[in-house]
């Protein structure tokens, strides 16, 4: 069988180290461009948060607490078991590859569920913003803006967590087919990086949206 490694390096590149290389710092900067995205919203989020507190505390009163706490949890295991499958790769164990790919997309179309389950209940109590919105407190027109941030952000997230259940479906597809090594195993190391950082933009946006306004419950 062709080693792997010879058959992934690429004409430009003078060695299978320096593809990495490239490669992860390729990653990196698309990562930084992605906290460039979500930092801009976090930021806008911020501006409306600090002029009007009482309405977005309001608002994420109306959220459902724990959903979002068990969504957390479930992130918080596809990363680790992300870390797992990595580790699984660079020791060129591509049983253990497989298993812990399956599970981190089996976690991660739980979170996609409980995620959309809240929506739907979102929209049941007539929390959608500019479709079916009700409010009858003074801030309404604040309150909706929460929800305006919510769902723009929250569903922002939820697109790249299926861009992710793809990736992570395409190295498992390349891991049973065997492309994968202890000498080389890349990809799944930057599909890690990226599932990760997703993982991450969930926890801040559990702290902005769910927290504040639990003790209102």
């Amino acid at each position: 069988m062709a080693d792997p490694i010879a058959l992934a390096l690429r004409e430009q590149f003078h060695s299978a180290e320096q593809q990495r290389e490239t490669s992860t710092v390729g990653m990196w900067i698309f990562l930084i461009t992605e906290v460039m995205l979500f930092g801009g919203l976090f930021t806008a989020f911020s501006v409306y948060r600090m002029s009007h507190p009482a309405a977005f505390d309001q608002g994420s009163a109306d959220m459902e607490f724990w959903m979002g706490a068990v969504n957390t949890a479930v992130l918080i295991c596809s990363s680790f078991c992300m870390a797992m499958a990595v580790h699984s790769a660079e020791k060129g164990k591509n049983g253990r590859l497989a298993f812990f790919l399956i599970l981190t997309i089996l976690i991660g179309l739980v979170f996609l569920g409980i995620k959309f389950t809240e929506y739907y209940l979102h929209y049941h109590d007539q929390k959608l913003p500019g479709i079916v919105f009700h409010d009858t407190s003074p801030d309404a027109a604040y309150v909706q803006m929460f929800f305006v941030f919510y769902f723009l952000m929250t569903g922002l997230h939820a697109f790249h967590m299926i861009i992710g259940e793809g990736i992570l479906g395409a190295m498992l597809f390349r891991t049973l087919l065997g492309s994968f090594s202890e000498r080389y195993h890349t990809p799944v190391e930057l599909a890690g990086l990226y599932w990760h950082f997703v993982d991450t933009v969930w926890v801040f946006l559990f702290a902005i949206f769910y927290i504040p306004g639990a003790h209102m419950k």
